[in-house]
């Protein structure tokens, strides 16, 4: 076991007051094995009142820094690390002339290591501890990025991108990475099979989990969309992750290529990719129809924030999701999303409550914007400690161990403001505003006893 003394925040339980964050100036947080061996928060608290509790146990005293549970980042692209930056006209445009041809490179098992190897260590590096990622059509990048992540015991899902249409032919599922002639019937029939071999190679193996992971829907056949519902059905403790109402041209797409279904949110539901553990990016052009599919199946909105101001997309309805109310979180989007800093995600995320919203009168608190990069994001992940499964984003015992320590007096600039905090609120909206890499002194993930 051991002990860390500092400032403290954290979150309420979930269900008592999801946006409440807790904050203790002078703190303990008490780390030690679970009986899997893994590090779990033991007890946090004001020091006066925990650490006589732990006489025997170790204490690391970090004065003036603030622990706070690490980052959770609903939605990212591990192959779109390059692609951070470049100029397009929006959605359609910048995959075609950015996006496929950097993601081709990833056919190559040495090009996907290295690549995986850089984006775990930026994760970290930006105190993200849990991520949802998206890889690439090749398995190559699904081992790559598992494989990494393993290696620093990060809290990582992704899988194999489903896409056996309207793409370039390399990067469709199976083949022409592999040099072969395979049609798309049998392509669309390997990728599904690659997907559940994934499935089983890696899901559940450390802290690594499994998404099924159409792109989205135009560049999936109903065959595949069908297959990958399938999928969803029998391994029900796996993700779903994809994009849906991101830009208005995408939609009209999604529209005339499955014109039966009520709007393009439905598609998935009409092919069974929607349930609990579902995240789908943006959901920014959503009525209240796809807003009560959401809370009714369970599924969750993956808030881009960066993206979307950068692509010129469109604002997340804030007011509407929680007047209806289904689950979200924030994401990074990387690369249409332009860091992978969580600060600069929760101020453009303040950026699209304000702008997006204001005959709502929308502000979003400071803590509110912390807990849906924490707490939240775990929450609509499903790895909230509910139902059994494991708890991150917050510091509540029980939670697996990883945060970051947080330096305010990194720049000048942050030390200058920081320090004229005079509650809460303004400490945190300090580091939101000013916030960048260099604020994350130390990431810490949990360490299984070995």
């Amino acid at each position: 076991m051991k002990a860390y003394r500092a400032s403290l925040l954290w979150f309420a339980p979930p269900g008592e007051a999801p946006a409440r964050a807790l904050y203790e100036p002078d703190g303990l947080l008490v780390v030690g094995p679970d009986a899997r061996g893994t590090q779990v928060v033991q007890a946090i608290g004001a020091w006066s009142v925990v650490a006589p509790q732990y006489p025997q146990v170790p204490v690391e005293h970090l004065p003036g820094r603030i622990i706070a549970p690490g980052f959770v980042d609903l939605h990212v692209h591990f192959p779109q690390t390059n692609v951070i930056g470049s100029p397009a006209d929006g959605l359609l445009p910048w995959l075609e002339n950015y996006t496929f041809p950097e993601e081709k490179r990833f056919a190559a098992p040495e090009y996907s290591a290295q690549a995986a190897t850089f984006f775990i260590a930026e994760l970290l590096r930006n105190g993200v501890t849990t991520a949802l990622a998206f890889a690439t059509s090749h398995t190559e990048s699904v081992n790559a990025l598992f494989a990494a992540a393993q290696a620093e015991r990060m809290r990582l899902v992704t899988g194999l991108c489903l896409m056996d249409r309207h793409a370039p032919a390399d990067l469709l599922n199976q083949c022409a990475a592999a040099g072969t002639s395979t049609g798309a019937k049998d392509a669309t029939e390997q990728s599904l099979l690659d997907s559940e071999a994934l499935i089983r190679q890696w899901h559940g193996k450390d802290r690594l989990g499994y998404a099924i992971t159409p792109r989205f829907a135009p560049t999936s056949t109903d065959a595949q969309l069908r297959g990958a519902g399938e999928l969803a059905a029998k391994y029900p403790e796996v993700w779903i992750q994809s994009h849906v109402a991101e830009n208005k041209a995408e939609i009209a797409w999604a529209r005339e290529l499955f014109p039966e279904s009520r709007s393009y949110l439905a598609t998935y539901a009409d092919f069974g990719l929607m349930r609990k553990k579902a995240i789908y990016a943006h959901c920014i052009h959503f009525d209240d129809d796809d807003r009560q599919l959401m809370r009714e199946t369970g599924a969750a909105a993956a808030i881009s924030p960066t993206s979307n101001l950068f692509l010129g997309s469109g604002f997340f309805d804030y007011a509407g999701a929680d007047r209806v109310g289904f689950r979200y979180g924030l994401a990074s989007d990387v690369g249409g999303g332009t860091s992978f800093s969580p600060f600069h995600t929760m101020l453009g995320a303040y950026y699209v409550g304000r702008e997006g919203q204001t005959k709502a009168g929308l502000s979003l608190s400071p803590q509110a914007l912390w807990w849906q990069h924490t707490a939240g994001a775990a929450q609509a992940l499903g790895l909230d400690g509910t139902d059994g499964q494991a708890a991150v984003g917050n510091l509540l015992p029980g939670c697996e161990a990883d945060f970051v320590v947080l330096n305010p007096q990194a720049t000048p600039l942050l030390a200058r403001k920081t320090a004229l905090a005079n509650h809460l609120d303004e400490l945190l909206f300090s580091m939101i505003v000013l916030g960048d890499d260099r604020l994350i002194e130390k990431t810490v993930i949990s360490q299984a006893m070995v």
